[in-house]
């Protein structure tokens, strides 16, 4: 269906029966399909429960049938739907967790308050964002459409090979990649505190910039008449890069969050993945990996390997640690009530950098403080952004919060749009890693990834330069509008294809 929104431009629009049929099958099948297999207990956690399951599924859908490729939003309501959503409305009907600290019925509501509070804030900023999409932002239109700088990509490629000859003996030789990541926890938790710490920075410092720079060598313009030596250097590193890549950022020894992060940057980085009908399939894709295939793909996480035992969505909430997010707000929220809020807390991850020897009273991990607080024997787990947010100052840190990253990530969805026939931008770089590592961002804690966070930002800033002045289109106009004017030719080298996978 179309409309005209100005002469000679025709905007499409959101398929209604599209919406529909995905609107059915998030907020109601799924939904029935996890209750009927449970003996439910309603109350009125649960009943919360259920508007963010028609919140997130409602929200979800409108993604998958955009007129748009919105990765930022995806990444955001697909973690929203699973992990917020589905997962604890099998939790809150049977009361069954996954791990061993359960709260009162009390503190479930007041969970899922503050759940659908930072929803409801994500929504509103969004939706300020959109009105205000036609107005020029001074600050991320210029750093989205930085393009890369081949030069640059090339002593990218040289310091991540130096890294990888430099560290990867220090960090066990490569036998040492392809180990469970069970083995490697054993090792560290063996080793001093320093030393581990070492072992993780080293390990980011190698899968960090070896990714960027097999993004950067994918994405680097490609000449109908240039420089050979520079293509010849293009074709030298490239298979170097993969088997770098192979080696430290495989699914075995790293964890599934970061592999997939790789993985799907490279796959929608593609020119071929940015239109909107391309990445609403890729997008389903997605959502049906992470909802059936995800829960099993722990496999080489562990040493001894048992057989897989296919079960059912509702067994895999309430049993499997991996969807804890929600078990681990409501630790949260028991702690806030207990023991107060802690608004120095939110200077931990801006300041991750400064050493406890310097700073004796930098706040806690909040992943490791929960932990102790439900009295688990193991500290690795994870502290969702919702109740890092609340555990600050309460419902209104939680709704600025998520109202700012909501409206953030309005304007880069939208500024990603205008510039997706352009190649070689920042946008077509760092968008598609951003929008998948929001899954690691929002399941937290932000204390455990600022760092890698950091280098993943950094680094692709690093290998790109300034545009010229006409490197972005004018603003579409409506919401909808696909359209865009030829990109100016003279501000750009010619390459001789799309950036490929």
């Amino acid at each position: 269906m179309l409309h005209g929104k100005r002469p000679g431009t025709a905007v499409p629009v959101r398929g209604v029966a599209a919406l529909s049929c995905w609107a059915l099958l998030l907020v109601v099948l799924l939904p029935v399909l996890i209750l009927q297999s449970l003996d439910a207990r309603f109350g009125a956690a649960l009943a919360v429960q259920c508007v963010v399951v028609i919140h997130t599924g409602g929200a979800l859908a409108r993604v998958l049938t955009d007129v748009r490729a919105r990765l930022i939003a995806f990444g955001f309501w697909l973690f929203s739907y699973v992990w917020l959503g589905l997962a604890p409305l099998a939790m809150l009907a049977t009361d069954a967790y996954p791990r061993g600290f359960v709260v009162d019925a009390h503190t479930a509501f007041a969970t899922t308050a503050v759940v659908e509070a930072g929803l409801l804030a994500y929504s509103a900023g969004s939706a300020v964002a959109s009105w205000r999409s036609a107005r020029t932002s001074t600050v991320l239109e210029p750093v989205l459409a930085r393009r890369l700088s081949p030069g640059r990509v090339l002593l990218l490629c040289g310091a991540a090979l130096l890294l990888a000859v430099a560290l990867i003996p220090g960090q066990g030789g490569l036998s040492a990649f392809f180990l469970s990541r069970q083995a490697a926890n054993e090792a560290a938790a063996q080793a001093a505190p320093a030393a581990s710490a070492d072992r993780a920075m080293a390990a980011w410092a190698l899968s960090v910039p070896a990714f960027w720079a097999l993004v950067g060598l994918v994405h680097v313009p490609r000449f109908t008449a240039g420089d050979r030596t520079l293509r010849g250097l293009r074709w030298l590193l490239l298979p170097l890069m993969v088997a770098v890549n192979v080696v430290v950022n495989n699914p075995i020894s790293q964890p599934r969050f970061w592999a997939g992060t790789v993985l799907l940057a490279l796959v929608f980085g593609a020119s071929w993945l940015r239109g909107p009908r391309a990445f609403r399939f890729g997008a389903a894709g997605v959502a049906a990996v992470v909802l059936v295939v995800f829960p099993y793909s722990d496999y080489f996480r562990y040493d001894k390997r048992e057989p897989v035992h296919v079960v059912s969505l509702a067994e895999q909430f309430t049993s499997n640690g991996d969807y804890d997010a929600f078990q681990q707000i409501e630790t949260g929220v028991d702690y806030v009530h207990k023991h107060g809020f802690t608004p120095t807390a939110a200077l931990g991850p801006p300041l991750f950098f400064v050493p406890r020897a310097v700073w004796p009273g930098k706040p806690d991990d909040a992943g490791i403080l929960l932990a102790r607080h439900a009295g688990y024997t193991f500290e690795n787990l994870s502290a969702p952004l919702w109740i890092e947010s609340y555990m600050w100052a309460g419902f209104p840190s939680v709704i600025a919060v998520f109202g700012l990253i909501g409206a953030v990530g309005r304007r880069i969805d939208d500024l990603r749009h205008r510039l997706r026939r352009r190649p070689a931008t920042l946008a077509a770089l760092l968008v598609p890693a951003f929008g998948f590592y929001q899954l690691v961002l929002l399941r937290g804690s932000l204390m455990a990834i600022v760092g890698p966070l950091a280098l993943l930002v950094c680094i692709p800033l690093l290998i790109t330069r300034k545009p010229g002045r006409r490197a972005l289109p004018p603003s579409d106009e409506g919401p909808g509008n696909t359209s865009s004017p030829p990109a100016h030719r003279a501000a750009l080298p010619l390459p001789t294809g799309g950036a490929r996978t």
